[in-house]
């Protein structure tokens, strides 16, 4: 069994119409820190008393050891009907949550040598970008690595995240962004904004298996889509990394 431990609401905001942005501290005087790109998981139990869990990505931006009482991000996609969905929106600043972690291996390699990385998302799969921003800034100053990330939402109030992706790219030359609108595509858009589905620019930036390592985040049917797009570029699977995002009742 994980290890639980508290914690407590201490933000709420709505980061789209189905997707909230919750910070939180630890509550029992212990750091929450943790690698850019892992993930926490919150347990709580079904109105029938079955324990159930349920796993968020860390979205603060992290450039330092996290020290008690400092806050992490995550987002939560509501989905109706759902047990996760009800248990947050009913938090109350001040409420508190049982929690586990971090785990998981989807994080940028202290060994990586390569030229470019290809960050892929929809949804909320791009939090884990958005903690890794400052790794990427070190990076890009100490090697001139490049990065792209493509990131997928049907219009732009669903693109998470958008503000901080932009305001980065627009500071860094080697940062380019691309979100990809589905449906709508916003009033006046950036020459990189995009009109379709993130597997469909992918082929635009030539994914190179000599210099590329590729990271891919959010709902299945996209990961598995690029996944293949890049295997068929000659990636190894090496230079693939992914997590798949399955929204839960």
């Amino acid at each position: 069994m994980p290890v639980q431990f508290p914690i407590k609401l201490v933000d709420r905001r709505m980061l789209a119409p189905t997707v909230g942005h919750y910070r939180f501290v630890r509550d029992d005087g212990q750091p929450l820190d943790f690698q850019p790109g892992q993930f926490i998981q919150v347990h709580f139990h079904y109105a029938d008393g079955t324990e159930t869990k349920r796993s968020y990505s860390l979205a603060t931006i992290h450039d330092h050891a996290l020290g008690p009482g400092e806050a992490v991000d995550i987002a939560v996609s509501f989905v109706p009907g759902g047990a996760a969905t009800a248990l947050f929106e009913g938090l109350e600043i001040g409420g508190r949550l049982s929690a586990s972690g971090p785990y998981g291996r989807f994080c940028l390699l202290p060994g990586d040598h390569n030229r470019r990385y290809l960050l892929i998302a929809t949804g909320t799969g791009v939090t884990p970008y958005r903690s890794m921003l400052p790794l990427l800034e070190t990076a890009m100053r100490g090697r001139g690595l490049e990065v792209v990330l493509l990131q997928g939402a049907r219009g732009p109030d669903e693109l998470l995240y958008g503000d901080d992706f932009r305001a980065f790219a627009d500071a860094h030359p080697g940062f380019r962004y691309v979100p990809c609108f589905s449906r709508a595509l916003p009033a006046d858009p950036h020459p990189d904004v995009r009109h379709g589905y993130v597997q469909q620019f992918l082929p635009e930036f030539a994914p190179d298996p000599a210099g590329d390592i590729a990271y891919l985040c959010g709902n299945p049917d996209m990961v598995d889509a690029c996944f293949a797009a890049l295997k068929g570029a000659g990636l190894p699977g090496a230079q693939i990394r992914r997590e798949k995002y399955v929204s839960s009742k």
